[in-house]
């Protein structure tokens, strides 16, 4: 990294001071607190797990490729797959206080079908043409959650309902966000106090930022700069490199395939070991 990249992390407040690795063997429990932090290219990463991190979808796509509920706390369809009921929480707030009103999630459904409020806590919605998939479709972050039908930028005014809220944002350069208190995901996702993207256009210049710690994940596809270095991870494999990961960093056994960014649920799944 040059000495006017340096400087240029360092004044925008996108790395912290120099982190040492603490060499420490991974558990499987994940860890709370710290501040995790990832660098990536200017393309739509930066977005997609900003999304992540600050919004909600009805459903989710595990690690391990199965679906369960988000802000959906179940389903069930007619034997066509054309009408669905989708039952939602009840505990979930915007991050500006509001609470999730059924309202909101029709807003969103009525992109997908016609869709209307059942009860408070429950919403029905018919589509033109069959779809059995149709809770795989919901789990897509074209789908997000938001207050009102409210778009999802620009990003340093996004106001979702996911673990984390916005601190501080710049489209295309960079992302804070801190863990929401009595989030109610707490003690299963959302694990880093404060989550940080950093956009690092030069693969290179991500390559040298993981080597000195000032990130901990990069997203590396070259891969060729970080050839040799001890004690990194790769994902999905060295020689077939998206991620290079810092060894104090622990993440799940499985990782999301759909998305190289563990399909865009870092935030969340991730955490300091």
């Amino acid at each position: 990294m040059t000495r006017i990249d340096r400087r240029a992390l360092f004044a925008s407040g996108a790395a912290a001071a120099l982190l040492a690795a603490t060499g420490a063997s991974l558990a499987d429990t994940p860890k709370k607190g710290g501040t995790l932090r990832l660098a990536v290219p200017r393309d739509d990463s930066l977005e997609q797990v900003a999304r992540g991190a600050v919004f909600d979808t009805l459903t989710e796509i595990a690690p391990d490729g199965t679906l369960r509920g988000e802000l959906a706390t179940g389903w069930q369809t007619d034997a066509d797959a054309c009408v669905w009921r989708f039952d939602l929480r009840s505990d979930v707030a915007f991050h500006d206080g509001t609470v999730l009103d059924v309202a909101d999630v029709v807003s969103v459904l009525r992109e997908v079908g016609r869709a209307e409020a059942l009860t408070p806590d429950s919403v029905r919605l018919e589509l033109a043409e069959a779809n059995p998939g149709l809770p795989f479709l919901l789990a897509d972050n074209r789908f997000v959650i938001t207050r009102e039908g409210q778009g999802v930028t620009p990003l340093h005014a996004a106001n979702g309902t996911g673990c984390y809220r916005v601190e501080r944002a710049e489209d295309d350069r960079n992302f804070l966000g801190r863990k929401v208190a009595g989030h109610y995901k707490d003690g299963t996702a959302g694990w880093a106090d404060t989550f940080e993207i950093i956009v690092i256009p030069d693969a290179r210049v991500r390559a040298e930022a993981l080597r000195d710690g000032y990130v901990d994940v990069a997203a590396l596809p070259e891969g060729d700069d970080l050839k040799g270095q001890r004690g990194l991870r790769y994902h999905p494999s060295e020689s077939d490199v998206a991620l290079a990961v810092a060894p104090q960093v622990g993440m799940p056994r499985q990782i999301g395939a759909r998305r190289a960014l563990d399909d865009g649920r870092i935030a969340e799944r991730w955490w300091r070991a």
